[in-house]
């Protein structure tokens, strides 16, 4: 089971993803349905595989420098790079919002499973 923990921490990125998501519409008063809330999720959850790749992190979900911050900053770009493709918009304020909600998110997560990580037998 320890061989593959790398998956749990994944599909927390992942999740987080959808709570960006929820969060963000929730904040704009927009409605919470489950194709909205897909709509900007979407182009996050695929940064996040391709991010997770790039930075293997399999072996390096844990790691804040520079993995950490490496991944981060491939899921945003990606996620911007995405959403513009799909004809979504991407003005400064919410590539500004998006990259500090994400730093929280992504940089915390790996703060939290470091912790296990320092802890784990």
């Amino acid at each position: 089971m320890q061989r593959f923990v790398w998956i749990l921490w994944l599909i927390v990125d992942l999740a987080l993803m959808v709570v960006f998501a929820t969060t963000g519409r929730s904040s704009h008063n927009e409605e919470l349905s489950a194709g909205g809330i897909f709509q900007v999720a979407w182009p996050f959850m695929v940064a996040v595989v391709i991010a997770f790749a790039v930075t293997r992190g399999w072996e390096t979900y844990w790691k804040i420098w520079p993995h950490g911050f490496i991944y981060w900053g491939l899921v945003v770009i990606l996620g911007i790079l995405l959403r513009v493709i799909a004809r979504s918009t991407a003005a400064m304020p919410f590539i500004l919002v998006t990259a500090g909600v994400l730093f929280l998110f992504l940089i915390g997560r790996r703060m939290i499973s470091g912790l296990f990580m320092r802890h784990r037998v």
